[in-house]
């Protein structure tokens, strides 16, 4: 048995009958941050949907706690422990901050008791319970978005560009906030992110997607610096 929650083996995805992201092979343990760093246009989206199940895969499989879960659908990875934080905004702005918190929740009972766990991350997010999610600031609406997948309980986040058009203050509360999910919840993070400092500033390793292919991986530590993989960004 593995010891990965996730394991994507030789995954090839994309759109009609365009690849997209091609022979793709990674696995997460539990715990742990692996970022996935490119430019715009590199299928680094597209990995995070075809392992939720919103991009069909073509090739290859995707395996989740040593079962084969490469052909399930959104609702069922959703049920086995994977939140999905993506790029666009997918928060319903006419109902409350409350009533989006609801949904990453199956029951009354559970959201009584997980609210307290996100309570000390972003409170004041839960301030506002009671507020229209779309009279939110960008900032705030990105927390209500990450505390939403949290009281799901997640064992793997999928995060799209989550400091995109956050201030630098933001930036860094999302750090301490994924840190503290890694470190004291146990959750794994599949980080697509653009923001170099940030990445690495959390994460346990790092991996580059060019043109939906991994070009270079590697551990995070006091070696690896923005200044090493910026050319891999460059436009």
């Amino acid at each position: 048995m593995s010891d990965a929650i996730l394991t994507l083996s030789d995954l090839t995805s994309g759109y009609g009958s365009a690849s997209v992201v091609r022979d793709v092979s990674l696995d997460i343990k539990q715990g742990e941050i692996l970022a996935v760093l490119g430019k715009n246009g590199m299928g680094k989206s597209t990995l995070l949907k075809t392992i939720m199940g919103f991009v069909s895969p073509f090739s290859g499989q995707v395996i989740l706690r040593d079962k084969d879960v490469t052909q399930a659908p959104p609702h069922m990875m959703a049920r086995s422990g994977v939140a999905h934080i993506p790029q666009e905004n997918t928060l319903f702005p006419d109902l409350s901050v409350e009533d989006n918190l609801r949904l990453g929740v199956n029951s009354d009972r559970l959201f009584r008791q997980r609210l307290p766990t996100i309570e000390p991350l972003f409170p004041r997010i839960l301030e506002r319970m009671k507020q229209r999610a779309g009279t939110l600031s960008g900032g705030e609406q990105k927390m209500l978005l990450m505390c939403r997948g949290l009281i799901s309980h997640p064992r793997l986040m999928l995060i799209d560009e989550i400091t995109e058009g956050l201030q630098p203050a933001m930036v860094d509360r999302m750090a301490e906030v994924l840190v503290r999910a890694r470190d004291d919840l146990g959750i794994s993070v599949l980080l697509v992110e653009q923001h170099l400092d940030f990445a690495l500033s959390i994460a346990n390793r790092f991996m580059i997607l060019k043109l939906g292919e991994i070009v270079d991986q590697g551990v995070v530590d006091s070696q690896v610096t923005s200044d090493q993989l910026s050319a891999h960004l460059a436009v």
